[in-house]
C-alpha cells in the first residue's frame, strides 16, 4: 500500500509515517519545514527508516507541485494533514491561514479528482468548526466546566459555526472535503479532531496544550532540584476549560483503520477525541502533573481567550460504532509516556 502525507513531519504526520514504514508500506511526504519541530521530525524519521521513503519539501499552496505528484504517486490513501493549526496566527494573517487551509486543501482535492480519483483522502479537521458554543448551557464545578444537557459530549449534529479566521478555513475545508465525496465522489473522509498529544509534537504556546504544559512542567521539576525558584507560565481563563485528549497511538490506529474501512467511513464527518473518560481541564492537567513530578505548578491567568470553548468532548459513538475503533490509551498512562519523552530531547 502507498501513502502520501502532506504535512508528514508534523506530529501525526511523522508518527503515521513511522508506523506504516515499520510495517513495510510505501510512504512519500510532502511538508515545507515551517512548522516547529518539523525538521527534527525529519530527521528522525530518516535515522529511523533511512532511504525506505521519500520525503519533497514543498507547499500544499503550491497547485503545481501538488498536482505533479499525486498524478506521478497516484497513492492509495492521501493524509491530509498539512495546515495552519494557531488561532493567534490566524487573527495576525488571516490571508495566509485562508492560503494554506482552504486553498491547499482544494488543490489536494483537485489533483485527485484529476489524476487519482480512487485516492482515499482523509483530513485532519477539528472541534472549532463548531464554534465557541457559546449557547450551550454550563454549569461551573471546582475544577471544570461541564455541559449538562451534554454528558455523553459533542456529537455530528452540533450546528456548525465558523469563529475566527482558524473556524472559517478548517471549516470550509471539512465542507469541501464532503462536498467532494458527494459531487465527485471522492472517497473522503473528515475527522474532526479534539485534543491531540504525544512523542514528537513540539508544542507552543498557542497550539498543543498538552505538551505546552507538560513542558512547563519539566522546567518547574528542573528548577527545583536546582534550588531555583518556581518559573511562571501563563494560561487564558480561570483554567477550567474541559476538553477529551486522544494519545498519538490511538490517532495512527484511527487513520490505519479508517483506510481498512473505507466502504464505511467514505463521505462522513467523524468526532474524534478520547471521550469523556479522557477529559481533562487545565487545572486537573496541573494537579496530575503536580503528582506525577511531585511539584507545585506556579502560574498567573490571563483574561479568556477569543472565540474559546469553554467545553469540548467529542462524542465518539459514531465512529465506534462506523469504524469498530476506540481510544485505548488512558490519559494518566499517556501523559506518562509524553513526560518520558519530554525528557529525552532536554
Amino acid at each position: 500500500m502507498n501513502w502520501l502525507i502532506t504535512g508528514g513531519c508534523g506530529f501525526v504526520g511523522s508518527n503515521l509515517a513511522d508506523a506504516l514504514l515499520a510495517k513495510g508500506d510505501d510512504v512519500v511526504i510532502l511538508d515545507n519545514l515551517s512548522r516547529v519541530g518539523s525538521r527534527d521530525n525529519l530527521d528522525w524519521l530518516r535515522s529511523r527508516h533511512g532511504d525506505e521513503w521519500r520525503f519533497q519539501e514543498s507547499d500544499v499552496r503550491d497547485s503545481e507541485s501538488v498536482s505533479a505528484l499525486i498524478k506521478e504517486t497516484k497513492p492509495y490513501a492521501l493524509a491530509h494533514l498539512a495546515g495552519q493549526v494557531a488561532m493567534t496566527t490566524s487573527l495576525q494573517n488571516p490571508r495566509l491561514d485562508f492560503e494554506i487551509n482552504v486553498l491547499g486543501s482544494v488543490n489536494i482535492l483537485e489533483a485527485v479528482r484529476l489524476y487519482s480519483p480512487s485516492t482515499i483522502v482523509l483530513y485532519s479537521s477539528t472541534n472549532k468548526v463548531y464554534g465557541d458554543l457559546d449557547w450551550v448551557r454550563y454549569k461551573e464545578l471546582e475544577t471544570r466546566y461541564i455541559a449538562p444537557d451534554y454528558p455523553g459530549g459533542f456529537n455530528e449534529t452540533t450546528p456548525l459555526s465558523f469563529h475566527s479566521p482558524y473556524g472559517c478555513s478548517k471549516g470550509s475545508a471539512d465542507q469541501y472535503m464532503l462536498d467532494y465525496a458527494r459531487m465527485f465522489g471522492l472517497q473522503t473522509v473528515v475527522f474532526r479532531h479534539s485534543s491531540m498529544y504525544g512523542g514528537r509534537q513540539f508544542a507552543t504556546y498557542d497550539q498543543g496544550w498538552i505538551g505546552w504544559f507538560c513542558q512547563k512542567a519539566i522546567e518547574a521539576k528542573q528548577a527545583q532540584k536546582r534550588c531555583l525558584p518556581m518559573p511562571r507560565f501563563t494560561i487564558y481563563g480561570n483554567g477550567k476549560q474541559v476538553r477529551d485528549v486522544l494519545h498519538k497511538a490511538d490517532i495512527v490506529g484511527l487513520y490505519t483503520t479508517a483506510v481498512a474501512s473505507i466502504e464505511q467511513c467514505a463521505g462522513e464527518a467523524l468526532n474524534i477525541g478520547g471521550g469523556m473518560k479522557n477529559s481533562l481541564s487545565l487545572l486537573e492537567l496541573f494537579t496530575l502533573l503536580d503528582g506525577i513530578l511531585d511539584i507545585k505548578l506556579v502560574y498567573d491567568n490571563l483574561p479568556p481567550r477569543e472565540s474559546d470553548q469553554k467545553v469540548f468532548v467529542a462524542s465518539i459513538n459514531k465512529v465506534i460504532k462506523t469504524l469498530k475503533w476506540r481510544p485505548k490509551v488512558s490519559y494518566h498512562s499517556g501523559i506518562n509516556i509524553m513526560l518520558e519523552w519530554l525528557e529525552t530531547i532536554q
